[in-house]
């Protein structure tokens, strides 16, 4: 009776999403392109709220000291040190700098996620899971197209 319960509220979760999906489509367009060299790619992650293929980013295997900014509006969102390799194929933080997003509710795939915006811009990066391995339990999955990174030295 109760997995039924969740199994209602996710598809119904879903579908309302599917009713406000032009909402969020319009919403998107209406975010403001800060920097004009953005790739097709990164525009449709940052303001349609895709995803990148997993092992792709070339921020992957990134070691050096420094952080990681928005790739529109160049707004400083994690440090070095917060990142940690997730296996999951997207450059994977513990925790973000304060203040650096803001979130919703996201139920796309039929499934409960908090995703994540630029508090700056606005636009998508990624989504917050509570899997992460330090004493935040956080587990920020971003969009390696949407970040810059740029090193301390």
């Amino acid at each position: 009776m109760q997995s039924k319960r969740k199994t209602l509220k996710v598809i119904s979760a879903s579908l309302i999403s599917l009713i406000f999906l032009p909402y969020n489509l319009l919403q998107a367009a209406a975010k403001k392109i800060i920097n004009p060299t953005l790739s097709d790619e990164q525009k449709d992650i940052m303001f349609h709220e895709g995803t990148e293929r997993p092992f792709t980013s070339s921020l992957l295997n990134e070691k050096r000291v420094g952080f990681y900014h928005c790739a529109n509006c160049g707004a400083k969102l994690f440090a070095s040190n917060a990142k940690f390799d997730s296996g999951t194929g997207w450059p994977s933080f513990s925790e973000a700098l304060p203040g650096a997003f803001k979130t919703k509710i996201d139920y796309s795939f039929g499934m409960k996620r908090i995703e994540y915006h630029c508090s700056n811009c606005g636009v998508h990066h990624g989504h917050v899971f509570d899997d992460g391995p330090s004493s935040t339990g956080k587990r920020f999955c971003n969009n390696g197209l949407c970040l810059i990174f740029k090193p301390e030295n």
